[in-house]
């Protein structure tokens, strides 16, 4: 990682960290743990916020997603601030506006403050993300223990991911939903009594002025083509959809154009020329996004079609959580023995096996295809995190790693929104196509279409007969839905462990040369 490739102009330091560095690195790990879990950990609730809050569709999908729209459009900015002003800084503000958001989306009684508390948490979310990879790599300067630093951080942020779902299943079986939000407080609080002792500051000494234009542009293009692509998946293109579009792309080109003749631009374009820099947030993108839609549509399938309680949907989970931290911090040991490319290829490959096993769930069983499917899953999202977050901060100096460590972030956070928006949309679009509500009245009828969660509540007020047919056809057609986004994933991830094989699978130059020195430090 730092091994699998360094810039031609910077030599590897050999200097190592000590007993306050690791410390650090706790602190820091235990803050991504918990930015990853926000980011599903309400995945495991989805039933009981419908109950409550009676949430429409799209809100539903808004309460999920809106935390990391919010992040992937502030993250480039964010980056850029923590180089100029100091990433522990800005990492403790992020960490007290964190648990402010989370106090109020716990304490939301409507669906729409609960979207605007998320939206508060995504907004702190992107202080926090690009500020501790960006401190990891300044703080573990020798290749090694960078390696096994960037594989820690990424099994918190993969494992972080993966392991919401569980927390908020134990959480669910003793408390009520807003529960989930609380348990941020603590350790946001431990953060910011810490972080000053453990983790030293780090900010870019000469970091040239701070373009405000180019912060608007990056969001003004991120935020509305992630929102057209939402919409389009949830309810078919509109001309609203292609005017979000196009407002994307043309902030996105003349974002571009503007870097491209600043001094000190926020994204160095020419770090998109390099097959490594490029193929590793490409492949950071694609494999989050795979984990967002398998946890998106599977903890309803567990709790929903199977009838699993929240806890037990998250111990169903826990396999495939576990196997993903595992491959994160085994991912050090791989790039020793092959190529970088081979490596992420494989993982890759290794996800879509998993993704494709997903086919063969039904309505009545297929607890242990999910964990199995679940399980390579989740080997090949942690294979890939740690490689690609460590190709990506060691393309640039140390003094620019909030700058390209946001780069990966928000590849990491568009594969969260966009895995359960696109995904999400798909099974819902199936569901709602293939639900039969027989002789329900018009209204009632839209009701069980809304959510999986809707027609169960529609059922419950049904006639024993008319109440079973409901259940029956909403699972079949939920199933039937899950079918298709998975033979889509299959396909997706296979095709880019092909393309990331091609362009990576032997490492030459600086990439192998670092390597050359992490197999003489073994």
């Amino acid at each position: 990682m730092s091994g699998l490739h360094m810039p031609r102009t910077q030599h590897i330091d050999r200097e190592t960290a000590g007993p306050k560095e690791w410390l650090g690195l706790v602190v820091l790990a235990f803050a991504v743990l918990l930015i990853a879990i926000d980011a599903t950990v309400l995945d495991i609730a989805l039933p009981f916020l419908s109950a409550d809050l009676e949430p429409t569709s799209t809100q539903l999908l808004w309460i999920i997603d809106v935390y990391s729209f919010a992040v992937a459009g502030l993250l480039i900015t964010m980056g850029n601030l923590g180089d100029r002003i100091g990433r522990r800084r800005l990492l403790l503000i992020g960490a007290a506006g964190f648990g402010i958001a989370s106090l109020l989306a716990a304490c939301a009684v409507s669906a729409e403050m609960l979207i605007a508390a998320r939206v508060l948490q995504g907004i702190s979310g992107a202080t926090l993300m690009p500020a501790t990879l960006g401190l990891i790599r300044t703080i573990f300067k020798d290749p090694r223990q960078r390696v096994t630093a960037i594989g820690v951080w990424s099994a918190m942020a993969g494992g972080g991911a993966a392991g919401g779902p569980l927390l908020g299943g134990w959480l669910l079986e003793h408390f009520w939903w807003g529960s989930v939000f609380l348990i941020n407080l603590p350790l946001m609080a431990a953060l910011i009594l810490l972080g000053p002792l453990v983790i030293p500051e780090s900010r870019d000494p000469s970091p040239g002025k701070f373009d405000l234009p180019s912060s608007g542009l990056s969001m003004l293009a991120l935020v509305p083509i992630v929102y057209a692509v939402k919409e389009a998946a949830a309810h078919g293109p509109s001309l609203t959809d292609l005017f979000a579009a196009l407002v994307g792309v043309v902030a996105g080109v003349l974002f571009i154009r503007r870097q491209r003749i600043l001094d000190a631009p926020m994204i160095d374009l020419k770090l998109f020329q390099r097959a490594d820099f490029s193929a590793a947030v490409f492949t950071n993108f694609l494999s989050i996004f795979a984990l967002s839609g398998v946890l998106f549509f599977g903890s309803q399938y567990l709790q929903q079609v199977l009838g699993c309680s929240p806890l037990e949907a998250g111990l169903v989970l826990l396999p495939g959580t576990a196997a993903s931290a595992a491959a994160s911090l085994g991912a050090a040991y791989l790039v020793r023995v092959w190529p970088a490319g081979t490596v992420l290829a494989c993982g890759l490959a290794v996800s879509a096996v998993g993704a494709l096993l997903l086919i063969g769930l039904g309505t009545d069983d297929g607890l242990g295809l999910f964990i199995a499917g679940f399980v390579l899953v989740g080997i090949g999202v942690g294979i890939a995190l740690t490689l690609t977050s460590d190709l990506v901060v060691s393309a640039v100096e140390p003094e620019r790693a909030g700058a390209a460590s946001a780069v990966s972030e928000t590849a990491y956070e568009l594969g969260v929104a966009l895995g359960v928006a696109v995904l999400g949309s798909v099974v819902m679009a199936i569901f709602r196509r293939g639900l039969d509500t027989g002789g329900l009245d018009p209204a009632t009828a839209a009701a069980a279409r809304e959510t999986l969660g809707g027609s169960s509540a529609v059922a419950a007020d049904l006639p024993m007969k008319a109440s079973a047919a409901l259940t029956d056809s909403a699972n079949a057609a939920f199933v039937s839905g899950m079918h298709v986004a998975s033979i889509a994933t299959a396909a997706v991830l296979a095709l880019s462990a092909v393309l990331v094989y091609v362009r990576l699978r032997t490492p030459s130059g600086p990439q192998a040369a670092a390597r050359a020195v992490l197999n003489s430090a073994k």
